[in-house]
């Protein structure tokens, strides 16, 4: 794996599923570690799952495990090879790697074969009833649930029609095979739930092979059994399908019926069968986002964004192309912590950590977004230098590179007031500014167009302003940025902001819906202008652009002859400043 355990120097971390891992170690009740990823590949990976992906391949490096990721495709109808490689791609990106990549489709032979033993057993049986009917039997949390009336079949006429089941024989939901628990549980995902649905669906996998398909608690569980998983880590929504989960082990009981796994000896898969512990967490819930998988497809299939990689959306690719980085992201799961506690968190967690990431990391770039030229007039019209910046200002080892000056020059039009407002100090005529590195200038004279508009400044160079010349310590009220209008390199500039306008776009209150909700203004292009060593960046390199924020070129359309930017963060949290 590529992520080693933490140092000996370094703090151990501290949370209720550590505890327990150190606690089963510490007793022997396991050699060794071993966790699972195990997203559906039926979408991409969000925020949400960077959460689950650091704890369960972390906690396996940190005390010394494995790691699988696993891609439980039970589910053929909304599964894609599509999502199947960004999901490995993400998993990648964040650092980690895995001791095995495994599917639950590698499993459907010991599904089958655990399906019949358990009707072997008289834990399972073959139910004709409609979905609607299932349902109208289950009860309600208040009320208990009725028998199926063909619970009390044979175990021979079980066998029969689950094989004729898996031969194709009957149409999509005919039948289901299902759990024979307790109708009358307290638990509802207990009342004889399903294990095998009906459905002539081609796999991704297994093409046409199977006709039925095992449900999801079914097919997790025992696929958790097979490969020997240790502790099985799952959000709390799977808090009540514990029982279900501990049900299918005990009673399929692997490790005690190795017969069962002659399917995969056959395959040469690495076998290591045991008893896993469900083990829940809260899962990762900020606001300003929705992180439905249903409602993300929803976005991108009626083109209210740009597809799964949009910069706005909370997805893996889409965060990855806004410019975040796989450090950032560990450091805002280190800070939200574990607990058993789902809560709404503020994105101003996400957004800090990636300032704090990136504040001392990425190098410092000028650019020019809504520019305006000022000339310095006292400057000659063919004067050209090069200015040397640091990349860093609190870290040498980054280095240094050269800034060409020359007498025409871009800078932002909000740097500058005709009528100053109170409290103004940036550049104004008659006003002096310190120029980023260049020195001290005045502006003395405004062009306009017919129109009115400023056009062009003309100023004043101070020529013994320099950093490092006795005059540089006069005091002027600002400084601002610049780029040399002769050899900034035009540039697309996006700015991103966050794409919903309400904490809670999920509300559904007075029948508006996420939709309702959209910010309009959460993407704008500019034209603007960079240094050249910006425009020389490669694809996802970021950087702070001087008083601007922070910005990444862009992973797909990024050139070094035609650049592309994208705002992955501003400096501080304007929407707070707004609130």
């Amino acid at each position: 794996m590529s992520d080693t355990p933490a140092s000996a120097d370094a703090p151990a971390r501290t949370d209720f599923i550590r505890q327990i891992v150190r606690d089963d170690l510490a007793s022997g009740k396991h050699a060794a570690i071993k966790t699972r990823f195990p997203p559906e590949p039926n979408g991409y990976l969000h925020i949400g799952h960077a959460k689950a992906i650091c704890l369960d391949f972390g906690i396996a490096a940190e005390f010394g495990g494995s790691c699988n990721l696993r891609l439980d495709d039970t589910n053929p109808a909304k599964e894609d090879p599509e999502y199947v490689r960004a999901i490995q791609d993400d998993v990648r990106w964040l650092g980690f790697d895995w001791a095995s990549l495994r599917h639950a489709s590698d499993y459907f032979e010991v599904f089958y074969l655990a399906a019949e033993k358990l009707i072997r057993q008289g834990d399972a049986f073959v139910c004709d009833l409609t979905p609607e009917q299932v349902r109208e039997y289950r009860g309600t949390l208040t009320e208990p649930g009725r028998e199926s009336p063909y619970r009390n079949r044979s175990v021979e006429e079980n066998l029969d029609l689950f094989r004729r089941m898996r031969a194709g024989e009957f149409a999509d939901g005919a039948r289901t095979l299902r759990a024979k628990i307790d109708m009358a549980s307290g638990n509802i995902n207990l009342r004889d739930p399903a294990l095998y649905r009906i459905k002539h669906v081609e796999h991704q996998n297994t093409g046409n092979a199977w006709p039925i398909y095992p449900m999801y608690d079914f097919a997790h569980s025992l696929s958790d059994a097979i490969e020997g998983i240790t502790h099985s880590l799952c959000t709390l929504e799977f808090e009540d399908h514990r029982p279900l989960y501990d049900w299918c082990v005990d009673k399929v009981d692997l490790a005690n019926n190795p017969e069962l796994l002659a399917p995969l000896v056959a395959k040469g898969l690495p076998l290591e069968a045991g008893k896993p512990r469900q083990i829940e967490f809260s899962r990762l819930n900020f606001n300003y986002l929705v992180m439905s998988k249903r409602k993300l497809l929803a976005l991108v299939e009626e083109g209210l964004v740009d597809g799964w990689d949009d910069p706005r959306m909370p997805t893996l690719q889409g965060i990855r192309r806004r410019g975040y980085t796989p450090s950032a992201l560990k450091l805002m799961v280190e800070r939200v912590g574990i607990s058993k506690q789902n809560s709404l968190l503020d994105i101003s967690i996400l957004e800090g950590a990636l300032r704090d990431d990136l504040d001392a990391h990425a190098p410092r770039r000028m650019a020019v977004l809504d520019p305006l030229k000022l000339v310095l007039t006292n400057l000659d019209a063919s004067h050209e230098e090069t200015l040397t910046f640091s990349n860093h200002p609190k870290d040498a080892a980054q280095g240094e590179r050269g800034i060409p000056f020359a007498r025409e020059l871009w800078i932002e039009r909000e740097d500058f007031e005709e009528v100053p407002p109170p409290g103004f100090k940036r550049l104004t005529v008659g006003g002096e500014v310190r120029l980023r590195g260049a020195g001290i200038v005045r502006c003395d004279t405004v062009v306009k167009d017919a129109d009115g508009r400023i056009v062009e400044l003309h100023g004043t160079l101070d020529p013994a302003s320099r950093p490092g010349m006795e005059g540089a310590n006069r005091k002027v009220k600002g400084t601002i940025h610049w780029v040399s209008a002769k050899h900034a390199v035009p540039a697309e500039i996006r700015l991103y902001d966050r794409l919903f306008t309400v904490p809670n776009p999920d509300t559904d209150e007075d029948g508006k819906t996420y939709r309702d909700y959209l910010n309009p203004d959460s993407r704008r292009v500019v034209t603007g202008y960079v240094e050249p060593a910006a425009a020389q960046a490669a694809p996802e390199q970021g950087f702070q652009f001087e008083r601007l924020g922070y910005f990444v070129a862009d992973r797909y359309d990024h050139r070094s002859d035609a650049p592309v930017f994208n705002r992955s963060v501003t400096l501080r949290d304007t929407w707070s400043q707004k609130g």
